[in-house]
């Protein structure tokens, strides 16, 4: 008997997010290195967790796959993009990689909703939710590094930032901890 309850099209689509996220995951473990070597710890740790944070997305969707009954395809991930040149540019960078994360999201909710895949399409709502919340930080992080200067920050302001950054990096969990009494 078959226990598959995704069509071809949808587990193919859930197969490549879960690309996608692990991509996303080297990229933050990517700039995360990076930024510690230019010396910026607290910056390192915070993107160090989000790295932590995207590999337990792909997780959540790999999980969701198996539980689906359809086959989970590991694929090879695309390098890194270059290290950024400063800390506003990485930044700038992620918030990139975001928002192009977030209209991946949008097609596999589309997608569901046009297959009227309502299990999927349920399941992908954390996600929207997610991109709202990563898209936010993000552009919260810019506006603040703007009000310090943006590229010319000066070195205190980096030094605030990094240290800011270094308290920050404990905000986020593992994606199977969130619930909706703890979000």
């Amino acid at each position: 008997m078959n226990t598959n309850r995704l069509s071809k099209t949808m587990a193919a689509a859930l197969n490549a997010q879960i690309t996608k996220e692990a991509h996303a995951s080297q990229i933050y473990l990517s700039y995360a290195a990076w930024a510690d070597g230019q010396g910026f710890a607290g910056i390192a740790s915070f993107l160090f967790r989000h790295a932590h944070e995207e590999r337990n997305h792909m997780m959540k969707i790999l999980e969701y796959i198996l539980k689906r009954g359809a086959e989970v395809e590991v694929t090879a991930i695309p390098a890194p993009p270059a290290s950024p040149v400063s800390i506003n540019n990485c930044f700038e960078k992620i918030l990139e990689h975001e928002v192009d994360n977030t209209n991946a999201v949008y097609k596999l909710v589309k997608m569901s909703h046009a297959e009227e895949d309502w299990a999927t399409w349920n399941f992908m709502q954390w996600f929207v939710m997610e991109q709202v919340e990563e898209e936010t930080l993000v552009m919260n992080l810019l506006d603040k590094m703007k009000i310090a200067g943006g590229e010319k920050m000066s070195s205190d302001a980096l030094y605030s930032f990094d240290k800011d950054m270094e308290k920050a990096s404990n905000e986020v969990r593992p994606a199977q901890e969130v619930t909706t009494e703890t979000p």
